[in-house]
């Protein structure tokens, strides 16, 4: 038997637009950074119903910007713009935004 690859996982592991998610499968098994962990967090406190939460720095790791995807009943019904406000509102609570300080 083979063994496993990011590369040959690749094809099972499709994002929302139906696009592989090789870079993901990738970062997937690395550990998350001190920034990730905080966020994290601040979103399991302010969305504890989330079945999913994933947060990944995309900036390089300088902590600047992350990509964040939640799975919640919360957002059952509440357009796209309305689930980007919950998460800002949550994050808007000083902790996440002290990491620079």
């Amino acid at each position: 038997m083979a063994a496993w690859s990011p590369a040959a996982a690749a094809p099972l592991l499709r994002g929302s637009r139906g696009l592989p998610l090789l870079h993901s499968a990738q970062r997937m098994f690395a550990s998350q950074t001190e920034g990730e962990r905080k966020v994290t967090q601040i979103l399991k406190e302010k969305f504890p119903r989330a079945t999913a939460i994933k947060v990944t720095d995309i900036s390089g790791g300088c902590g600047a910007m992350y990509e964040i995807q939640i799975e919640s009943e919360e957002f059952k019904e509440k357009r796209t713009v309305q689930q980007h406000q919950m998460v800002n509102q949550g994050l808007s609570g000083g902790e996440a935004e002290s990491q620079h300080d």
